[in-house]
């Protein structure tokens, strides 16, 4: 949404007419009084509108978050004196369904809590200090003692809750919102041991079906169950329950329910739009109909999941470590798209992997006879990007090869078109529809997916997956945000004010957060299991931190008893860089983990240019293989060379050899951009390559 003034408060219809444009613009409806209402009618209503969220009560007055919880009961407000004045208080203000009004000079109104704040000098933990390193000085504070009980302190990250600095008449002089994920990981540290997140069908002999969603802040959440990708919702709405100690809720039907559909409803508090009725997907759904408008109820142990010989076909024998891994990268829909040998109703999707005889898979099985070992998948998650039902292909003209009709023609249809890279995840733990034969079908994706892995172990082949996790496709109220609707704050990461962070390009993530780790780690967990991935590549890795990747590699390991390799994009940029929030998942900071980084000294060397660089930036900065070594800068490339060398020998920092100049200098010692070009102490811990997607 733009920033608009709001009217004056005592036009109250006015206000109501504004909010109402306000909110449709953005997708959303703004309820009146009947509909703000639990019963049957209103919430099934609800489950098959169209919209994606009902407004219960607006709020559009939004604060920053300059203030941040350092665990359950403290919390910093940086860029305040750390010794308040004489005669200033502070206090939490907290509104279940909103209302609060902080007007400077003013004493604050609408609020059914507050709570006194006294200054706190107690230590913080080393992993406090850690998780922390990044705020600035500020004053810190804590609640007393008899309010930090768990139930008020739970309660207080259900509604509006604002931080307030007041003089000693009770007169506002300064308020800001909270972040609120270190008090939420505090209070809900059991969650992350949780195993039944999402859906679960019991066996038929059994019975039945089990939900489980975490959403902490929320104040309700019902289930909208669905017989088929395209039915209503059952005129029953059946409310979840909430299980204190995690943050959970959770919902049995006696009986099994295999094949139906779900979306939630939750109600939640969202900060500058106000008490929301969210209707979203499951963040931890296994498979979905069309689109991903719902999630899929079901088992991956359902044999409609398997195709023919799962049970029993073999894969290629595990690799130890990661030295002598040589990887193909492969995009699922450019691999047959245009192979005529392929079956026209099989070209782009997973099952084009089933053909052993076309010529897609005949140059796979080539290059695994002279020592191609990894298939690396371009992602194959669920992603936002490629409407499943209805995209489009664009008719590029026959024009001349400088001319840039092509490109025009291309981008006039990118926003539906059926091609995308995929780094835009929506559903983590689901397959891409697009790639399906089926993308209504639930069950037809796993069991294509499938087919594709079993074709490629049969052909020798290990497969590895890249995989996103540091972003999302969207954030906030947009109708493809999952997780930012379901716990608005908590799953990305933010800057002083509380606004989202987005240096990777979109919506960054915070897998420094307790269970956005989690979610990371139990959807590398499923697909390594579940679908027999070899190894991952981790998309802009940097941006994790080191012990939450070092936690997944031994997960992976007790999980499938063989190594499971880990590359990753180690770059150092960002609101992260230089250890700002933690200890990065980076180059040169995974010594002796097995876990390797993309080097880009020989990348660098060879190709010429840099990242970010464009073609024209490409060819005036050339490297060995456009010109450089026949070019009039003799120096350039001497020293260039060194960079090669160091390449081939692992980009080890203890590697000595004699350079350009004939002085002898380890790895560490020459230059890159800035920085030693040697970094690594293993050669696993290096990723050569030259050119890549990227």
């Amino acid at each position: 949404m733009t920033s608009k003034p709001i009217p004056s408060l005592s036009a109250a219809d006015g206000l109501a007419r504004w909010l109402g444009r306000r909110l449709a613009a953005a997708g959303l409806v703004l309820a009146g009084a009947v509909a703000w209402a639990d019963d049957a009618t209103t919430l099934r209503q609800a489950c098959d509108g169209p919209a994606h969220a009902t407004v219960l009560r607006a709020d559009a007055r939004s604060l920053p978050a300059a203030a941040l919880w350092l665990d359950a009961t403290r919390l910093q407000w940086p860029g305040l004196p750390a010794v308040a004045a004489q005669g200033l208080r502070y206090r939490l203000l907290h509104a279940a369904a909103g209302g609060l009004h902080v007007p400077t000079g003013q004493p604050a109104t609408g609020a059914a809590l507050a709570l006194p704040l006294v200054a706190d000098a107690s230590p913080l933990s080393p992993t406090l200090q850690l998780r922390h390193r990044h705020l600035g000085a500020g004053v810190r504070l804590a609640l007393m003692p008899a309010d930090a009980t768990p139930a008020r302190l739970q309660a207080l990250h259900r509604g509006q809750l604002l931080l307030v600095q007041e003089d000693a008449a009770g007169h506002v002089l300064q308020a800001t919102r909270l972040q609120a994920a270190a008090a939420l990981d505090d209070l809900y540290t059991p969650a992350e041991a949780l195993a039944d997140l999402g859906v679960q069908v019991a066996p038929a002999a059994r019975g039945g079906t089990h939900w489980r969603l975490w959403a902490p802040t929320a104040q309700a959440v019902w289930l909208c169950l669905h017989a088929s990708d395209t039915a209503p919702a059952a005129p029953t709405v059946p409310a979840l329950q909430r299980d204190d100690s995690t943050g959970s809720w959770q919902l049995h039907l006696p009986q099994p329910l295999p094949g139906r559909y779900y979306r939630y409803l939750v109600d939640v508090w969202v900060p500058g739009t106000g008490l929301v009725r969210q209707r979203v997907t499951d963040p931890y759904a296994i498979s979905l109909g069309t689109d991903g408008r719902h999630a899929w109820v079901g088992s991956l142990d359902d044999p409609a999941t398997q195709p023919p010989g799962w049970a029993t076909a073999p894969r290629p024998a595990p690799r130890r470590g990661t030295t002598g891994l040589a990887i193909y990268e492969l995009h699922v829909r450019d691999f047959s798209r245009d192979d005529a040998s392929v079956p026209p109703a099989l070209r782009g999707k997973y099952a084009a992997f089933t053909q052993a005889g076309s010529h897609g898979m005949q140059h796979l099985q080539a290059l695994a006879r002279a020592g191609l070992t990894d298939v690396h998948l371009l992602p194959v998650f669920d992603i936002a990007s490629v409407p499943e039902a209805g995209c489009s292909t664009p008719a590029v003209p026959a024009a001349a090869a400088d001319s840039p009709a092509q490109q025009a023609a291309v981008m006039a249809q990118a926003a539906g078109d059926c091609f995308n890279w995929g780094y835009d995840p929506l559903h983590f733990n689901a397959p891409e529809g697009s790639y399906a034969s089926r993308a209504d079908d639930g069950a037809t994706r796993i069991r294509e997916a499938r087919q594709m892995v079993m074709a490629l172990h049969r052909a020798g082949l290990r497969v590895g997956m890249d995989v996103v996790y540091n972003h999302m496709a969207a954030a906030g109220q947009h109708p493809q945000s999952v997780l930012d609707r379901t716990v608005p704050g908590y799953y990305h990461r933010l800057d002083a004010q509380g606004a989202i962070t987005r240096s990777t390009c979109c919506d960054n993530t915070a897998t420094e957060h307790l269970m956005m780790a989690k979610l990371m780690h139990d959807s590398v967990r499923l697909w390594a299991r579940a679908y027999r991935i070899d190894s991952f590549r981790f998309d802009l890795m940097g941006h994790q931190p080191r012990a939450a990747m070092l936690a997944l590699q031994q997960q992976l390991r007790q999980d499938n008893r063989r190594d499971i390799q880990l590359i990753g994009e180690g770059w150092n940029f960002g609101e992260v860089a230089h250890g700002a929030r933690f200890v990065q998942a980076a180059q040169g900071l995974l010594s002796g983990s097995g876990i390797a980084t993309f080097s880009d000294r020989a990348r660098d060397a060879l190709r010429g240019g840099s990242v970010g660089d464009g073609p024209a930036a490409v060819v005036a900065r050339q490297g060995w293989l456009n010109g450089l070594a026949e070019g009039p800068d003799r120096q350039a490339a001497a020293a260039s060379a060194d960079l090669l060398r160091l390449g081939l020998a692992g980009t080890l920092r203890s590697h000595r050899f004699s350079t350009h100049t004939g002085v002898v200098r380890r790895g560490e010692q020459i230059d890159h951009a800035g920085q030693p070009a040697g970094y690594a102490d293993a050669p696993g811990e290096v990723v050569n390559y030259v050119e890549n997607h990227d």
